[in-house]
This record gives C-alpha cells, sequence and structure tokens, in this order.
C-alpha cells in the first residue's frame, strides 16, 4: 500500500514552531522544579509494572491493584526509567567482572531503591507526559485545520500551547494527560471510521483498528473518559453512517472486545488485578459547575475566556457557524466540564479543554472568511498575543505548583 506522501511547506512549519514553543515552556518548568512524592510513586509503582517484580502477594504492585486510577500513567512514567536502567546493566556486562559497577547484575543489588543510581531522573519521569501533550497539540491542529482551514488550526493550537493548565499538567507524571489525548482522538478516530463507512470497505479496517486502540489506551488511563468517549462515538457514528448504520454497532462491539485486551495486556495479563478496574469505582461521578466557573474566572484564562464567550455569540448568531465541524465538539465540551468523579481524585473539566479549543478555531476560521475578516483577523491576533503573555508570566508559580 502506497502511502500518501507528506508536505513540510509553511502551515507544517509553523505548527511546529507553536509547538516547539509550548516545549520550551515545559523544559523551563521542569528544570526549576522538585521531585515530589507523587513523581516517586509514579517512578516506582511504573516501574514495578515493567520489571514484573511480584512485591506483594495478591496484588499487581506495591501500590495496590490500581483500582481506583488509570496503569497508563505508571507505565508511561516508569518505562524510561526502566530502560536506562536496562541499559546500564547491559553496559556493564561488557566490562571485565573486576572493573564491574553493579554487582550481582543489579543497580545496588536493588530492583527499586536505585534511583540514586540512575541519571536525569526527573526529566526521564516529566517528559513522557510532555510528549504526548504536544502529540495531542499536533492532532488538535491536524484536525482543525482539516475542517477549518490554516486560520482555524493554527488558533486553536496557538491557545492549546499557551493554556496555563495545559503546561501545568503536562510537567508531570498523571493520568489527566493521557485520558485527554485518549478522548479527543477517540471521539475524532470513530468520526473518521463514520466517514470511511461511506467508501471501500477495504479502507475501513485501519481505521477500526485505531478506534480499537484509541478506546483501549482511554480505558487505560481513565474509565470514566472511555466511558464518555465511546458514548460519544455511537452518538456520532450512528448519525454520521447514513446507510451503513447496521454496521455501527458490529464495529463498536469488536472495538470493545478488543479495547478490553488492551486494557487487560496493560495489567500483564493478571486477571486478579484487571477485575478491579469494574469495581474500583473510577467511573463514578456526578455533575457540578464549580471546575468550569474556576477554569473561565481565573485572569491566566482570560483571553481564553473573552475568545469563549464571542464564539459562543457567534455561534448561536450566525447561520453559517451551526454545522456538524463546531458542534461536535461543543457538545463535547459541554459534556464534559460539568463531570466530577466522585470516587477518585480526576480533572474532567481538563479533558474537555482540546475540544473547547477545536471549537472555538471552528468558529473564528469561519468568520474568518466573511466580510468582517480584517477585523477578526486584529481580535484572533491580539487574543493570542494576550494569551501567550498571559501564559509565560505564570511560568514561574507553574513551576511551583507541580
Amino acid at each position: 500500500m502506497k502511502l500518501p506522501a507528506f508536505k513540510i511547506g509553511w502551515p507544517q512549519r509553523l505548527a511546529a514552531f507553536l509547538l516547539v514553543l509550548f516545549l520550551g515552556q515545559c523544559l523551563w518548568v521542569i528544570s526549576r522544579q522538585q521531585l515530589s512524592t507523587d513523581d516517586y510513586r509514579f517512578a516506582r509503582c511504573g516501574r514495578e509494572m515493567w520489571e514484573n517484580p511480584s512485591p506483594l502477594n495478591g496484588y499487581f504492585t506495591s501500590c495496590g491493584n490500581l483500582n481506583g486510577d488509570g496503569t497508563f500513567g505508571y507505565r508511561v512514567a516508569g518505562l524510561p526509567l526502566t530502560a536506562q536502567r536496562l541499559t546500564l546493566l547491559t553496559i556493564d556486562k561488557f566490562r571485565s567482572p573486576e572493573n564491574r559497577v553493579y554487582s550481582a547484575g543489579s543497580l545496588s543489588g536493588s530492583t527499586w531503591e536505585s534511583r540514586h543510581e540512575l541519571s536525569y531522573v526527573k526529566y526521564l519521569l516529566h517528559l513522557p507526559v510532555v510528549f504526548f501533550a504536544i502529540w495531542l497539540g499536533a492532532g488538535l491542529w491536524w484536525v482543525a485545520r482539516r475542517l477549518f482551514g490554516n486560520e482555524g488550526g493554527f488558533f486553536a493550537l496557538g491557545l492549546y500551547c499557551f493554556c496555563p493548565e495545559i503546561v501545568r499538567y503536562a510537567v508531570s507524571p498523571n493520568n489527566d494527560v493521557l485520558a485527554m489525548w485518549g478522548v479527543y482522538g477517540l471521539v475524532y478516530t470513530a468520526i473518521g471510521v463514520a466517514h470511511a463507512m461511506q467508501g471501500p470497505r477495504r479502507k475501513w479496517r485501519p481505521r477500526i483498528l485505531l478506534l480499537i486502540m484509541a478506546l483501549g489506551l482511554t480505558a487505560a488511563a481513565h474509565l470514566l473518559a472511555a466511558i464518555v468517549g465511546f458514548t460519544a462515538a455511537i452518538f456520532f457514528m450512528m448519525y454520521l453512517a447514513e446507510r451503513r448504520r447496521s454496521y455501527v454497532m458490529q464495529i463498536l462491539v469488536f472495538s470493545i472486545l478488543g479495547a478490553l485486551v488492551v486494557v487487560f495486556a496493560f495489567y500483564a495479563f493478571h486477571l486478579s488485578a484487571f477485575t478491579y478496574i469494574f469495581t474500583g469505582g473510577s467511573a463514578r461521578f456526578w455533575f457540578s459547575l464549580e471546575a468550569a466557573r474556576n477554569f473561565f474566572s481565573t485572569p491566566t484564562n482570560s483571553a481564553i475566556t473573552i475568545a469563549s464567550v464571542v464564539a459562543a455569540v457567534l455561534y448561536l448568531g450566525i447561520r453559517r457557524c451551526r454545522y456538524f465541524g463546531n458542534t461536535a465538539p461543543l457538545l463535547m465540551t459541554l459534556a464534559l466540564f460539568p463531570l466530577v468523579t466522585t470516587q477518585t481524585i480526576s480533572r474532567p473539566w481538563f479533558w474537555a479543554l482540546p475540544f473547547l479549543f477545536t471549537f472555538l478555531g471552528g468558529v473564528f476560521g469561519d468568520i474568518l472568511e466573511t466580510r468582517y475578516r480584517k477585523l477578526f483577523l486584529t481580535f484572533t491576533g491580539l487574543i493570542l498575543i494576550t494569551q501567550a503573555a498571559l501564559c509565560i508570566s505564570v511560568l514561574t508559580t507553574i513551576a511551583h505548583q507541580s
């Protein structure tokens, strides 16, 4: 199968530049951070998942079965440390026995208490989450640009890269960034599958496989995110599939089965630990507008708040702004912002942010194609500049809080 050509033009370069600025912000914050107890917990439990120590009889790791928290974040945090440890041991084997640094073929003779032997632990722990945040930013730009053109794509990406909340959670190991990455990918992969169903069946299979992986990885990060994303997938696929709706439920059933296998693999195929995800209460939720109120009333998000108010007025007042491309991310934003988990400490409002930025990029991209283009081009530029200045101004605060 011949792969489509990928051209690197000025849109790709500008998007890469914005993502590099985002990476620079994250690196600046990480360089000023101190390792926290949460960092050590993610490192220890993540390494245990990869290195299979069986520390406690009947439990998946020394952290328990993690029934209230996804395994994805722990594996992402622990993988670089495990890889560095194996690299050090492999290099040591090429030395003569009398010159070996690590006796008995292990770091300090212990699997876990060897963090003093590893270098750059802070960066190895935090950069994988930054990588997923950058991956999501690239995906957001790709979706918004395809739907709304260059202006809409860059506006959405610019708000994403200079959102203080995105930077704050991207610079520490957690499952919320991964859940946000997963649910956004899950929803738009489902939409892609529905569009592919209008074409030949040979194009269905690779997108269905992507849907299975997206659902499985989202569930591995947070069960509630997977449930919300899967519910949205049913709704959007039924709406878009039209004459092929009879196939939608079959595809979704196969997706559920495949996703369960993916999550089972994250638990290293330990059945007792795997069953706890259904009884741990991580998917229990209720509704509250407090998180949304806090986000939009925070001064450092003021430019995003202004853009959201203007976009809501334009969406309600101008017919050309009300179509599926804008309505889908708006519905996801409205569905996620009020959710509050009652059994675990999670942030569903945070998962709504890429959908919010996609909606803003769509509405402003539409209005820039009208006779008011010059006015709104100036307005969008001021919004981006203001938000960038606000975000950069609080980087030191983010470093101390994260």
